[in-house]
């Protein structure tokens, strides 16, 4: 079925405007992947999108057509934490490589994905390259606490062209949430992944359940999957079809201010973070808190797969 017949279902004016069925947002999506569609139509189809809002079975589907076509990174010998970086730093600096190393210093293995979608925000690509950290092989396995960087042209390239779309439409698609669910790893991982709008928070959980992915929810940094450096976001871990809050959010009027740069450009970003990993600042709470949250989900994680293992074992005996 052509993209134009899935526009007028979901085109028409408020409240005629009808959700696709899941395998019709994958045909969809993945003729847009697939470089098929005109560009007249892919703008159609998103700003048709955006005014309707995707529901679960959208998103869901948009996902089936991704993974369908992504490239993949082989397993690691630990459960790998997924970090979707893509919104970046507009007003305070982006902690998402401070995360990242914070993890693998913890001997996990650490998956970062991003692209930039702005030109007036500085990126965890642009602070990465400022520590010296490049990008990887998409197809690379992940030695356990390493930073593997990979750019989401590498994984997807009509991923990366659905998210310049907003250069020339101005708004936000189907895209970026659709890289906030994605997970990349053939093997055990945990999604970190942040929304803005409370309202997509069931949403994402709902799509996590979908696909048996373990996930850290919380409302991170100007859409980053890092936690605010100043009040302690409310964190919720999806796993095996429940989710629950672990962490709760901070209460009450801020006594004390983290010592973070005023300015958020990437050198300054950087050796802020560098300056931690070596101990001679403090690293702000709240990522303490996420980093330690993320580490339990995983060997929670390491416990699960292991009795999988062992399952077809016992079974034997």
């Amino acid at each position: 079925m052509s993209i134009c017949s899935y526009i007028k279902v979901i085109g028409r004016a408020a409240p005629g405007a009808q959700p696709l069925e899941r395998e019709q947002a994958a045909d969809a999506m993945g003729q847009i992947l697939d470089g098929t569609c005109t560009d007249l139509e892919i703008g159609a189809f998103c700003l048709a999108m955006r005014i309707k809002g995707e529901t679960p079975d959208e998103l869901a589907g948009f996902l089936d057509a991704v993974q369908a076509r992504m490239t993949r990174l082989p397993a690691s010998d630990r459960p790998v934490v997924v970090l979707p970086s893509y919104n970046g730093a507009r007003r305070l600096p982006v902690l998402t490589p401070l995360l990242a190393l914070m993890l693998a210093r913890k001997g996990l293995p650490v998956l970062l994905h991003g692209s930039p979608t702005e030109d007036k925000r500085v990126t965890s690509l642009d602070v990465l390259a400022a520590l010296g950290i490049g990008t990887h092989a998409p197809d690379e396995r992940i030695p356990s606490g390493r930073v593997h960087v990979v750019p989401t042209e590498r994984l997807l390239p009509g991923l990366k062209r659905l998210l310049d779309v907003r250069r020339a439409i101005g708004l936000r698609n189907a895209g970026h949430a659709l890289v906030k669910l994605l997970n990349p790893i053939d093997g055990p991982a945990l999604v970190v992944s942040s929304y803005t709008h409370p309202e997509y928070a069931a949403t994402m959980a709902s799509v996590f359940d979908r696909f048996d992915t373990t996930a850290l929810l919380l409302r991170g940094t100007e859409g980053e999957p890092v936690a605010d450096a100043r009040r302690t976001p409310r964190m919720v871990l999806v796993s095996n079809g429940q989710a629950r809050c672990v962490q709760q959010a901070q209460q009450g009027a801020l006594t004390t201010l983290p010592r973070v740069p005023t300015l958020i450009d990437a050198a300054t970003t950087a050796d802020f973070s560098r300056a931690v990993m070596e101990g001679r600042l403090p690293a702000p709470n709240p990522i303490v808190q996420q980093v330690e949250h993320i580490v339990r989900a995983c060997k929670m994680l390491e416990a699960s797969y292991d009795r999988t293992l062992l399952q077809p074992l016992v079974s034997q005996i």
